[in-house]
């Protein structure tokens, strides 16, 4: 019986399995059923798209993804992907409203749930490495309705999310006097191109490029956080040693809306809001579980790799920028109030003028433009595989599970493309509220897929134990479960409950219903998809004995023998495999 075989050619990655190329899905009349044989005699492209889909014909009909993202795409996607202008751009707001205490405390507590929901959903993605993967997860061990709300959730969150970032790089560019007299419609096009065609290819372009991105960002991060240290330290230009001198004066501590410590408190739990918001698209590791090179391997390691993107950039970030500049700095206040672009209202781009070293700003709006193209490249991604998701679920038409021959779903990859054309609407002054609208609708959605996973994770857990399989199988395995997935729930229902706290009628102001509808509509939303759902189908609550928690696994375990160990070589491959 032949095995599948690695391409160790010259010039070709030893990693990587051609599937389209070995295994092509000829036209076949056999109808296998053991998936096991169809790995070993067809190739694990098939073997998992017929587990998933019950027979060889229809995998060969619509074809399946391919697991074309290398271990360093994955690796540098849990670092550096879906950063975007948030970090740059957007934790400038929550440090004006709140203070430098306020915005590391908001940052740390909310990293700290947000990575007891990434453990939560790599035991879940690790088990079963499935494209999309939440919708999938939610639907199994739940209920249908909940992956059907939480599917078309964050495949819209990603769709209008595409538009705000390229929106905002498009703005970025005009930070440069040289070029502000282009219209910002040339640059929304070719930055749509560029994305499209990141994505319609194959996915190992697709990662290659997040490959690149991320590890721009993540040079920019650690040197801007080299360059806080050397500034606080009386390193700079002025050689004048900051210290904590901003956390004595204007303060710690920022009040928002009230005054005294009610006021601190609620500058402190809006930073937490934005913070929530900031890591949005950090799931994405999981949704490219499905066509990640030994998943099983490379997933776990990509899953821990977050702990340290978030205290690395986010925590260590928010700390530098505490230090660095006051949070009543006029410069900053006036670019956020006048809206203007790129840079000219990043806090670090603020404080690098204040430090009279000139010739970074430029280069940090650089970044911020990658982030910012980068970002709307992985939503892109990210949201082409929710929707290829819910087709898998049923909750989508049957014809978007179609791929290429390269293992992209581009009827899904074209749709969630085509709304990048709302990015237009920024263009025109009279079109830029009802978008803005848009925007704001689409931040609820974060919390909401947080939520879902923290619930799938928690039937999960129920599921294995009442069809007797032990934790000790699982290949990944988180700690205090399911405690530490009860804990993020929990922080993340209050996060959403009081989210549009500030729209609430108080001593000084009355209540803003428009600000107020912004907030929540999107609770309504999600609570119309669960409620049409469950309705329509009459679909049931999933009892923990019957949870599928095994379609799609008999595939993988039999790729597992087939992927390759990777032997390092030499003290340098060794430092290298270790990083990717």
């Amino acid at each position: 019986m032949p095995e599948p075989t690695f391409n160790n050619g010259e010039g070709k990655d030893p990693w990587r399995i051609e599937p389209a190329e070995e295994y092509p899905m000829s036209n076949v009349s056999d109808i296998y059923d053991d998936p096991a044989t169809i790995v070993e005699e067809r190739g694990i492209r098939l073997g998992e798209a017929s587990d998933m889909y019950g027979d060889v014909k229809t995998a060969e009909d619509y074809g399946y993804v391919t697991r074309g993202l290398k271990s360093r795409h994955i690796q540098f996607i849990a670092l550096g992907g879906t950063i975007g202008t948030g970090l740059f751009l957007g934790i400038g707001n929550a440090f004006t409203k709140a203070g430098p205490l306020s915005l590391l405390l908001g940052y740390t507590f909310t990293g700290a749930a947000v990575f007891a929901m990434m453990m939560s959903l790599g035991e879940m993605a690790t088990w079963l490495p499935l494209p999309g993967a939440v919708p999938q997860f939610c639907a199994r061990y739940v209920d249908p309705a909940l992956g059907f709300a939480v599917g078309w959730n964050n495949w819209y969150s990603c769709a209008i999310t595409i538009c705000s970032e390229l929106a905002a790089a498009a703005v970025i560019i005009q930070y440069w006097k040289e070029v502000d007299h282009i219209n910002v419609a040339a640059w929304i096009t070719i930055l749509i191109f560029l994305i499209v065609s990141l994505n319609i290819v194959s996915v190992a372009i697709y990662g290659e490029a997040e490959f690149i991105f991320a590890s721009i960002k993540l040079v920019a991060i650690v040197g801007l956080l080299m360059f806080a240290l050397i500034i606080d330290l009386g390193g700079g230009p002025k050689h004048d040693r900051l210290g904590f001198r901003y956390w004595n004066h204007p303060g710690a501590m920022k009040a928002y809306i009230a005054d005294g410590s009610g006021g601190r408190f609620l500058g402190f739990f809006a930073t937490m809001v934005n913070a929530a918001f900031a890591y949005g698209g950090v799931e994405m590791v999981a949704v490219a579980a499905g066509e990640a090179e030994n998943p099983r391997r490379n997933i776990p390691k990509a899953i821990r790799r977050v702990f340290w993107r978030i205290i690395f950039f986010y925590v260590l970030g928010a700390l530098a920028i505490g230090v660095l500049i006051p949070y009543n700095e006029h410069q900053l206040l006036d670019a956020q109030k006048n809206k203007l672009p790129g840079a000219a209202a990043s806090p670090w781009v603020i404080a690098i003028y204040r430090a009279a070293v000139p010739a970074l700003p430029s280069i940090v709006n650089t970044v911020i433009l990658t982030a910012a193209t980068s970002s709307g490249n992985a939503f892109l991604y990210t949201g082409s595989r929710y929707l290829y998701a819910l087709a898998q679920n049923g909750q989508a038409p049957k014809i978007l599970l179609t791929c290429s021959r390269n293992g992209v779903p581009y009827y899904c990859v074209c749709i969630t493309a085509s709304f990048s054309l709302l990015t237009y609407m920024s263009c025109s002054a009279g079109s830029q509220t009802v978008f803005q609208w848009f925007q704001n609708l689409a931040t609820t959605c974060v919390l909401f897929t947080w939520m879902s996973i923290t619930i799938a994770y928690i039937r999960f857990h129920a599921a294995l134990r009442a069809q007797s399989i032990p934790r000790a199988t699982l290949p990944f395995r988180s700690p205090f479960q399911p405690y530490l997935a009860w804990t993020a729930l929990v922080f993340f229902a209050i996060i959403l409950l009081f989210n549009g706290f500030w729209t609430f009628p108080s001593a000084t102001k009355g209540f803003d219903f428009n600000s107020f509808a912004t907030a929540y509509v999107g609770v309504l939303i999600y609570a119309v998809l669960f409620v049409f759902w469950k309705v329509w189908k009459r679909t049931k609550f999933v009892k923990a004995e019957e949870a599928d928690v095994l379609t799609g696994k008999a595939a993988l375990d039999a790729a597992d023998r087939f992927w390759p160990k990777r032997m390092p070589r030499n003290w340098v491959e060794r430092v290298w495999f270790w990083i990717a």
